[in-house]
């Protein structure tokens, strides 16, 4: 009997999906420094270089943008540690929710399935631990901004805005603007923490902020369109939305090139609306040789990929985007701090 019970068991267990396996089957490991390794790769903490430089610049923006007759805004060590923890901790929560939302669908995906959760290597209450501890981080560094409350007041919002796009491609095939609206919420937020007084006298003073987030959700509206494009058979066949799903590869595509041609718009936008609306941030021919080098860089990242060809979308998606969003802070810091 005690055979045939254990035999029962194992065949039970091969049904079950590879995340559910592990915590029956699999022991956890107590090496804290690999578990930390394995989640920090869960969440792919290398791709925090996508949002961080935007927020970086939006602060730098507003530390060196005239104030009107506000006190002026001046650089503090406080304001860029706590928008360092706040950018860590937000996007560490965010994509540890939605490895845990989605990890029944990373099982049968054979492009995910081999993630962390699915795979067993990670257990569904660790990862809620660490969802939990990096939204906590998030909290406490809003409170460097203090006397400042609007970081803490719009903290909530913004962490659910973040946490929604794990199940937006259940219902709609505008996930990727979505992501962009996440990730828009970058720029916007290190602006309304470092001039939340000056904000508030003069609701116009964000202008600047919004433009850089306005390109922001459309640049990552389009290489997320790009990248779903991998997974247009297993998206149509279990009902999820996306673009892919909805237009064909070739059409989403087609749309990802119009809206990085629009985020190209609204970099060039930029300068001439810090002159009319917000206050002037004097940008010069070292941001116009900046705007010029991302639509090369957006330009050569579409020749990488075709209808019928997507060998080379994880390096469009990393590669050269990682090049646009530093590059971009660099080249802006340069125009702004240059003597």
């Amino acid at each position: 009997m005690a055979a045939h019970g254990h035999v029962d068991l194992q065949s039970q267990l091969e049904v079950l999906p590879p995340y559910l396996q592990s915590q029956s089957s699999k022991p956890r490991s107590k090496n804290l420094l690999t578990q930390l390794k394995k989640l920090l790769e869960m969440i792919r903490f290398s791709h925090t270089i996508f949002a961080l430089p935007f927020a970086l610049l939006a602060a730098l923006m507003a530390w060196v943008a005239p104030v009107g007759d506000a006190p002026e805004v001046k650089f503090n060590w406080f304001h860029l540690v706590g928008i360092l923890i706040c950018m860590i901790g937000a996007r560490s929560a965010a994509m540890a929710f939605n490895r845990l939302v989605d990890r029944k669908i990373d099982a049968l995906n054979p492009r995910t399935a081999k993630r962390h959760l699915p795979a067993g290597e990670l257990s569904v209450a660790s990862v809620t631990t660490f969802t939990i501890g990096s939204s906590l981080i998030y909290f406490l560094g809003m409170m460097l901004f203090l006397p400042n409350w609007l970081p803490l007041v719009l903290s909530v919002p913004v962490l659910l805005v973040l946490f929604g796009y794990s199940y937006t491609k259940r219902f709609t095939p505008l996930a990727h603007f979505w992501l962009g609206l996440a990730l828009m919420l970058a720029p916007i937020c290190a602006w309304v923490a470092i001039r939340g007084l000056v904000v508030m006298n003069n609701p116009a003073d964000v202008t600047p902020a919004v433009l850089i987030g306005l390109a922001v959700l459309f640049w990552v509206a389009g290489f997320d369109m790009i990248y779903a494009c991998q997974d247009f058979e297993y998206d149509k066949q279990k009902g999820l939305k996306s673009i892919p799903v909805m237009l064909g590869v070739s059409g989403a595509l087609r749309l990802a090139a119009v809206c990085h041609a629009v985020m190209i718009g609204l970099l060039v936008a930029l300068p001439l609306a810090s002159k009319l609306i917000g206050p002037d941030l004097q940008l010069g021919v070292v941001y116009w040789i900046g705007v010029a080098a991302v639509a090369g860089l957006l330009i050569y990242e579409h020749s990488l990929v075709r209808p019928n060809d997507l060998d080379r979308v994880n390096l469009a998606f990393f590669n050269v985007n990682a090049v646009v969003s530093v590059g971009l802070f660099v080249v802006v810091a340069i125009d702004l701090l240059a003597i």
